[in-house]
């Protein structure tokens, strides 16, 4: 862990457990004895499975749908965990992770411990902070990862926790924790509003052995940030910024589950201290809404109509034409003015407010079940052309699910190159938007 702005630890379960000693050192020592302990009891993942901690100390774990996530509650018997089992899996085992985490301070019963703390102490986020860590620590114990010799864009590492089947922000403290590369961590959370845009300040910072040591602990986050356009769960962005450490540093964000209570979701941020610039890969691929389009100025989102439609049918289309209905009937209308016969290869520009404007490129043959491919490529090129002209004159950016790899049948590598040729070598940015990965659906333990 490093934090460079000291923390002023006033949290009597912390200091009492620190005992004088970093908490943050106290507490990965006391969490790694018990995952070393269980691993010697033949514990073994992924998944890892939190219970087994549980039953190492004695602990009873119960459902109970009444509450909001979970809390360790002191009975005559001894300690007992509640988890309502309605939140996500991968939530409910943190959550239960965070609670035994608990039992690691000596004061513990006390009082009944409910994730997220006590909105009227001011200084328990100190001692949630350290349950969290601690709660990654069990959830995704020392050696369930490998060391990467190349760590992945944040889209892949988001497929590839699903393997694991834990809360992004224990995936990636395990992923930093063993890396080699100068990389770091930090979970960003949502406060109040500026002139209607939403601010977020640093609740923890994790780097790596090689990365250096950033001070930002506690600090708000700058409100022109990348951070601050992961608006939904698994929406993810990157940027070049240079208020982590004061120079020019690639950061990736994804939008992680708000704590409870709180409406906005938290931020993750992967932090690439040995990249002072943006993946120089020819279109950027995030997860997210194309609806939701990133970057300001001027933005084109393109999507991908047959020469038979006067309407907006159905996947990203039908969610175009539920956003912007007066778009669709200007669409409507442009679409019957042109003969049947020329319509392929035509792009209908609708323009939906002062900086958005929909591209409906005109580049599938017919609709329906066909033994081959609909798209007609050379009519795709004709529009891609289209829209990067217009595009060039007024410098916007442009935004687009993986077009025609639907029922046009497309080959998206195909695509793509098409994309690079005529849009990104005409020094257009282009973003393509994927859907978060999906919850694989198993059994809670």
């Amino acid at each position: 862990m490093q934090n460079t702005r000291a923390i002023n630890w006033t949290n009597k379960s912390v200091t009492a457990f620190a005992k004088g000693a970093d908490p943050f050192k106290a507490l990965e020592n006391a969490a790694r004895s018990l995952v070393l302990k269980a691993k010697e009891g033949g514990w073994e993942g992924p998944p890892f499975n939190p219970l087994r901690i549980a039953e190492l100390l004695n602990v009873k774990v119960e459902a109970n749908s009444s509450i909001a996530d979970a809390r360790l509650i002191a009975t005559e018997s001894g300690p007992k965990i509640e988890f309502n089992p309605q939140q996500p899996r991968e939530r409910v085992r943190f959550s239960i992770a965070h609670e035994i985490a608990h039992l690691l301070f000596s004061d513990w019963s006390d009082r009944v411990r409910n994730r997220g703390g006590e909105k009227d102490a001011p200084d328990d986020w100190q001692l949630e902070m350290l349950c969290n860590l601690a709660a990654s620590e069990f959830v995704l114990p020392i050696g369930s990862l490998s060391s990467m010799s190349t760590i992945p864009p944040m889209e892949t590492l988001m497929r590839q926790r699903r393997e694991y089947d834990v809360s992004v922000e224990a995936f990636l403290i395990r992923l930093v924790k063993i890396s080699i590369q100068p990389v770091g961590v930090f979970l960003a959370s949502p406060f109040g509003s500026t002139g209607g845009s939403r601010r977020y300040a640093i609740n923890y910072f994790v780097g790596s052995p090689t990365a250096p040591r950033a001070q930002i602990f506690g600090m708000n986050v700058p409100p022109d940030s990348v951070v601050s356009s992961c608006t939904a769960i698994g929406y993810t962005d990157r940027s070049v910024e240079n208020w982590v450490v004061g120079s020019p540093t690639q950061i990736e964000c994804v939008g992680v589950p708000a704590y409870l209570g709180d409406v906005y979701p938290r931020v993750a941020g992967f932090v690439r201290f040995d990249q002072s610039q943006n993946d120089r890969k020819p279109i950027r691929v995030l997860h997210g809404s194309v609806l939701d389009p990133r970057n300001s100025g001027q933005k084109f989102i393109c999507q991908l109509v047959n020469d038979k439609a006067v309407s907006w049918g159905g996947g990203v289309a039908r969610k175009v034409a539920n956003r912007f209905p007066a778009a669709e009937a200007l669409f409507k209308e442009q679409m019957v003015e042109l003969p049947r016969d020329e319509r392929l290869g035509k792009v209908i520009f609708t323009k939906v407010n002062d900086d958005t404007t929909i591209a409906s490129l005109i580049a599938q043959e017919g609709y329906g079940p066909s033994l081959f491919p609909r798209i007609r490529y050379s009519a795709l090129r004709e529009c891609l052309e289209s829209v990067a002209l217009r595009a060039t004159k007024v410098s916007a950016t442009i935004h687009m699910p993986r077009i025609g790899t639907g029922s046009a049948g497309a080959n998206w590598s195909t695509v793509e190159e098409m994309l690079d040729d005529i849009m990104v070598r005409a020094g257009l940015f282009v973003t393509i938007y994927d859907p978060p990965p999906r919850r694989v659906q198993l059994e809670l333990f």
